[in-house]
């Protein structure tokens, strides 16, 4: 598994009032550090580190999100207020309720 494939963010900790270093693919880990350079090299550190373990124990190591393969379909569930309040806006606006809901989502 290459670490680098991983989803990385850096954000402002007002808590902590340092930059904390994320990976997506391991929601419970995280670096504190004083700049952003310094938290995102901290994370990725640290999951190396843990997906070393990982391997080393036989356990399973989660797959990067950029390399998922995704069918593009999922369902919601809604209210049926809000079902008939899209399907009218899909028919008013001669779309199916598919492009509708997709449209909103993208935008």
């Amino acid at each position: 598994m290459n670490v680098d494939h991983y989803t990385y963010r850096v954000t402002w900790s007002p808590e902590d009032g340092e930059q904390v270093g994320l990976c997506a693919e391991f929601p419970s880990l995280s670096w504190l550090a004083a700049t952003p350079e310094e938290a995102l090299k901290g994370i990725r550190e640290l999951v190396k580190e843990v997906v070393a373990d990982l391997q080393d124990n036989g356990d399973i190591i989660p797959e990067a999100l950029a390399e998922k393969r995704y069918s593009g379909q999922f369902r919601v569930r809604i209210p049926p207020e809000v079902h008939r309040t899209l399907a009218m806006q899909a028919a008013e606006q001669g779309v199916s309720l598919n492009r509708l809901a997709s449209a909103k989502l993208s935008g």
